[in-house]
């Protein structure tokens, strides 16, 4: 492990332009959810050059690697990372910049790939000086439900050889790149779609006499689901219930026949997410029954909440520390955002760490899924070495 600590870092360093300029090619060149074909292409092609034997086509454009160290049967570890885009239009000016209108990688997922890619170089070039086989997850459809996760588990990605554990990172745009954050437990929200549709009689707005009117009920049920969270959940349990669309198409002196309204709910525990799909229903349509009108609810099941394993994670916490420097490792604290590698951690135990991406000196700064998200490309380096370092660790715990 000694002659490991030294060469990871020298290859990670050794390999950092080639990292950056995969990454630019991935960022130029996104493509959204269940459209990855030719991400995954790159990726194969990539592989191919590494001598990395693959297979592709899983869970739509999907691709599984095998690097196989000395007795390959010993166990086995996954390191997963993220393909798709997001329906962002990119406003920065870098020589980078999507070349393509009205998508961006802006949730970082050129990044994952990159480091992913990278470990797997060091991985192989390193593999007569480990014990067992690193799995590569390159997963697509994060970002869409139902997501990739689940039908890359349903594909049997977790067998043959049965993966003991699944490490991912994510880029993190609030610490500063070379630095890495760990929380052992539960991590990220479930997350769900709310989709309202209150019917009304619409006509002229100079008689509102004579109509039902769907915006009135609209405003009234979401002003109404908001006790959900002020008033029904338990304040030691985080929920988060927002409404991001509210659309009626009416004018200045027309009311519209029906508004419709789109939303989502997010929490930690499994029993209250159902029971705030419940009340949801149950507000929503009896406000709009009460007012006159109607109101059809359709929640779509979106993804559970993500726990990572507390004894993994703090065992990479300290792994992580011992190859970044106690200074570049930092506990964080859960977050209400959503990943569907939360399905992963549901089957083996799991843990999605924290990639520090910012630089505030170069103006680094904006946060994920904007279009002028961005990162120090010096995160590759410390990525790609650092997924590495844990997998040829945990390869060699029992």
């Amino acid at each position: 492990m000694a002659k490991l600590k030294t060469l990871i870092p020298d290859l990670a360093s050794r390999y950092f332009q080639e990292l950056s300029d995969i990454r630019r090619h991935l960022h130029q060149h996104p493509e959204l959810s269940k459209e990855e074909e030719k991400t995954a292409a790159f990726i194969c092609a990539t592989l191919d050059r590494y001598g990395i034997p693959y297979r592709k086509g899983i869970a739509g454009f999907g691709v599984i690697g095998l690097i196989e160290g000395k007795n390959p049967g010993y166990r086995c570890v996954a390191l997963r990372a993220d393909m798709d885009a997001l329906p962002v239009t990119e406003e920065n000016k870098t020589p980078y910049v999507s070349q393509e209108t009205g998508k961006m990688h802006a949730c970082g997922h050129d990044v994952h790939m990159a480091c992913l890619l990278g470990a797997a170089r060091i991985l192989s070039e390193a593999k007569d000086l480990f014990t067992g086989t690193v799995k590569l997850l390159f997963q697509p459809s994060e970002e869409t439900y139902p997501g990739g996760a689940i039908t890359m588990i349903n594909e049997g990605v977790l067998e043959d050889p049965a993966v003991e554990l699944v490490i991912g990172q994510h880029v993190f745009p609030t610490l500063d790149a070379g630095k890495v954050g760990f929380n052992p437990g539960p991590d990220m929200a479930s997350a769900d779609e709310i989709y309202l549709t209150v019917k009304g009689e619409g006509g002229h707005a100079a008689v509102p006499n004579m109509v039902v009117d769907p915006v009135l009920i609209a405003a009234h049920i979401i002003v109404a689901l908001q006790q959900i969270v002020s008033r029904q959940a338990d304040p030691n349990t985080p929920t988060v219930l927002s409404f991001g669309r509210i659309i009626g198409e009416g004018r200045t002196n027309i009311i519209p026949n029906e508004v419709t309204i789109d939303g989502t709910v997010r929490t930690y525990d499994e029993t209250w997410r159902k029971e705030i799909h419940k009340r949801v229903e149950s507000i929503a349509t009896s406000i709009a029954t009460g007012m006159g009108g109607s109101c059809e609810v359709q929640i779509a099941h979106g993804y559970p909440y993500l726990h990572n394993n507390e004894g993994l994670t703090m065992q990479l916490q300290s792994l992580a520390t011992e190859y970044l420097g106690k200074e570049n490792v930092i506990m964080l604290e859960r977050r209400m955002t959503a990943e569907d590698f939360a399905y992963f951690a549901q089957r083996v135990p799991s843990c999605l760490y924290r990639l520090g991406v910012q630089n505030e000196v170069r103006g680094i700064t904006s946060f994920l899924h904007s279009p002028t998200f961005d990162v120090d490309e010096k995160a590759l380096e410390t990525g790609s070495g650092l997924m590495a370092w844990l997998a040829v660790n945990l390869l060699q715990e029992r």
